[in-house]
């Protein structure tokens, strides 16, 4: 089968084409035929070689996480009726024509949901659903989220439009802004500016009541300033680091800071149920994932680039099937 390599850590240029064995599946496991694999920024990161301690990778691996397509086989003690369904795979791997994953590791694809669509949940539909009930936004009040653009980005805006608070998205470009308004924003600000904290706090008539960071470092940090006394800050993004806001200068403002990430990944069962609800309710209409990138799984590297460049539109996904 045709995948991709990380042959060491380093840049994109790292990822390099290869031809490997067909996987066979153990007790308990499947192979996947992949029609599309998921592609998130943590990627490039455990690429490049950072994250050893929670996510471990040694070179040369299969980078990736998931993604969808359709059961080809299944091992010992599997129902071998798994064998021709569309499922989601969320596993240690994914940027290759095959994937062996565990029968607890996939979830079948609802019935008239697109397989891409269902690959760019993978990972994106769970964060963005555990992130919301985590920040429970509240009808009314005002919800900042950083990275509004992104693939988790959107599907938060779209999520807390819906439990109807009032969104302002802060990206980089015009391009994002617009996006984040055509999702439901009521405000947009770029924080590419020295004073977009200000620019928030002034939309939002003294701050917003949750802010949902996206971009972690620096940004993320200065996010904590965009929040009204009260506020709930929740941070998962990592581009450049985590947030390291003051905890003692948040306390005394009343704030209260939620950084699931610290907590490392979460366990299967959880995965699996949540990944369910997120094709389930994108099934149903509630979620519609932003695909803004699609490449052949041999350009694998030109992904990375684009996410890295910060030119990437919602999510980025490599298509396999028929290559």
């Amino acid at each position: 089968m045709h995948a991709v390599q990380a042959v060491a850590f380093g840049g994109p240029e790292v990822l390099t084409p290869v031809v490997l064995p067909d996987p066979v599946p153990g007790p308990g496991q499947v192979v996947v035929g992949m029609a599309a694999a998921d592609v998130i920024f943590l990627d490039t990161l455990l690429r490049s070689g950072w994250g050893q301690d929670l996510f471990p990778r040694t070179p040369p691996y299969v980078p990736g996480g998931g993604g969808a397509g359709e059961v080809l086989a299944v091992g010992g003690a599997v129902d071998p009726a798994w064998i021709g369904r569309r499922v989601a795979v969320r596993t240690g791997t994914g940027y290759a024509e095959q994937v062996v994953a565990g029968e607890e590791e996939i979830v079948p694809v609802p019935d008239g949901l697109a397989t891409e669509t269902a690959a760019a949940l993978v990972h994106d539909g769970v964060t963005a659903l555990g992130l919301h009930r985590l920040g429970a936004p509240r009808e009314g009040e005002w919800v900042l989220v950083s990275s509004a653009a992104g693939g988790a980005g959107t599907l938060l805006v779209q999520l807390a439009v819906d439990a109807g608070a009032r969104v302002v998205a802060a990206a980089s470009s015009d391009v994002k802004l617009a996006l984040a308004r055509d999702l439901g924003a009521e405000a947009v600000v770029d924080y590419t500016r020295a004073d977009w904290t200000g620019r928030v706090r002034e939309a939002t008539g003294g701050g917003a009541a949750l802010v949902y960071d996206g971009a972690g470092g620096a940004l993320g940090t200065a996010a904590v300033d965009a929040l009204a006394d009260g506020g709930r800050f929740v941070t998962y993004g990592t581009a450049d680091g985590f947030a390291a806001p003051d905890p003692e200068a948040a306390a005394r403002r009343g704030i209260r800071l939620l950084t699931p990430l610290a907590e490392g990944p979460p366990d299967r069962q959880t995965v699996r149920e949540a990944l369910g609800r997120a094709l389930e309710h994108a099934a149903e209409g509630g979620l519609r994932p932003v695909i803004g990138a699609t490449y052949p799984l041999k350009r694998a590297a030109d992904a990375h680039r684009a996410l890295a460049a910060r030119t990437t539109v919602g999510k980025s996904l490599l298509l396999i099937g028929g290559e």
